[in-house]
């Protein structure tokens, strides 16, 4: 979508005078002031302007678009046992793969916002306040017809996963249309990150603007059934970051050897993404790129305390390197650093994780 001259020319009025009146516009211009209303009300439809008392939206390193949940853990004190009571200890904590990353991006000292949607209720009010202190939450949204989205886990004795249940409808409730009013908070970021929490309509909507506007745009899928809703065409994506479940969805085939692993980010590289990382679990990642760059960086020996949020903080550590300039190799190394940092935690996202902290650890493992 071009922006052409007369468009381009209003935008920097405006710029030089936010509080300019659509008849001091048209006669700078000598056009009708109607014309002037039809070009200011195409700006604003294409998110380039935000209302009235012409808002630009402020530059930002890095804009994430997608989930911001509640995330419950309730770990069984015993072997559970079902059709009855169990006792159980609950935890609380802000969750959702965008709003981890920005938080995460925040603490590292990026200028970052975060576009989600939450239900205009205690839950969602206490998600945006956990989160507005690290990421601007401005492009974010409320909703009175749906709730909160919440991500409820059930813990064995041992801790592993026995059950997860998910209320994510609320998601379904943004539109492409909803996507262009907010286009001006993610044009003018240097990176999108994008989860795959909103429909596949959406998400292409998104992958085909960055493109046609040359946007670098990173995705990073929720989990393998959410994967589906990618489209086939990936052109104009600059990194997908996946684990080896989404990586096999993606590429339509079953991962079960180290050879494997390349072979499927190859399919995925062929799909138009410019840089492809797989995570093997405990056993690191893979990475692959369009410039025949390639490798493997396995995970130091580190103490794990809750492998919950490792993931997204290994996006986010790739992501703040992409940012800062670095090459792929050491982007990864800094993404398991971070990755590390999370899991020696209880947190989703480690509350003591800052830029200090981040290259101590990566001093520590990868000198």
């Amino acid at each position: 979508m071009e922006v052409n001259d007369k468009e381009m020319y209003i935008l920097q009025l405006i710029k030089d005078n936010p509080f300019v009146t659509q008849n001091e516009l048209a006669d700078k211009m000598g056009l009708s002031r109607s014309a002037v209303a039809g070009y200011i009300s195409s700006l604003t439809k294409e998110g380039k302007l935000l209302g009235r008392a012409y808002v630009l939206p402020e530059k930002k390193e890095v804009i994430c678009i997608g989930g911001a949940n509640i995330d419950r853990k309730m770990q069984a004190k015993e072997t559970i046992q079902y059709g009855t009571s169990n006792p159980a200890s609950t935890s609380q904590s802000p969750g959702g793969v965008a709003r981890n990353i920005a938080e995460n991006l925040g603490r590292l000292g990026l200028d970052t916002s975060l576009f989600t949607i939450v239900g205009d209720d205690h839950e969602g009010e206490w998600l945006l306040n956990n989160t507005k202190h690290h990421a601007d939450i401005t492009p974010s949204l409320l909703s009175n017809l749906y709730r909160t989205g919440t991500y409820t886990a059930l813990l064995d004795s041992d801790g592993e996963l026995a059950v997860a249940l998910a209320d994510m409808s609320i998601y379904d409730s943004i539109d492409k249309d909803t996507i262009d009013k907010k286009w001006g908070y993610i044009a003018t970021s240097e990176l999108v990150i994008l989860d795959t929490n909103f429909s596949g309509d959406v998400l292409e909507h998104i992958i085909v603007r960055c493109r046609q506007e040359k946007m670098a745009l990173c995705i990073t899928p929720v989990s393998a059934p959410k994967v589906k809703k990618l489209p086939e065409n990936l052109h104009g994506v600059t990194w997908l970051i996946a684990n080896s479940d989404e990586a096999e969805v993606l590429a339509g085939m079953k991962i079960k050897e180290e050879g494997d692993f390349f072979k499927a980010a190859e399919i995925i590289l062929a799909k138009g993404v410019e840089k492809v990382v797989i995570t093997r679990g405990d056993k690191g990642l893979i990475y692959f790129t369009k410039l025949g760059e390639a490798g493997v960086i396995l995970t130091p020996e580190a103490e794990v305390v809750d492998v919950t949020g490792a993931g997204d903080s290994l996006v986010s550590g790739i992501m703040y390197s992409h940012i800062k300039g670095l090459n792929t190799e050491n982007a990864c190394k800094i993404g398991i650093a971070c990755s590390i940092l999370t899991l020696q935690s209880k947190q989703t996202v480690n509350p003591l994780l800052n830029n200090k902290k981040l290259q101590e650890i990566f001093g520590k493992y990868f000198h």
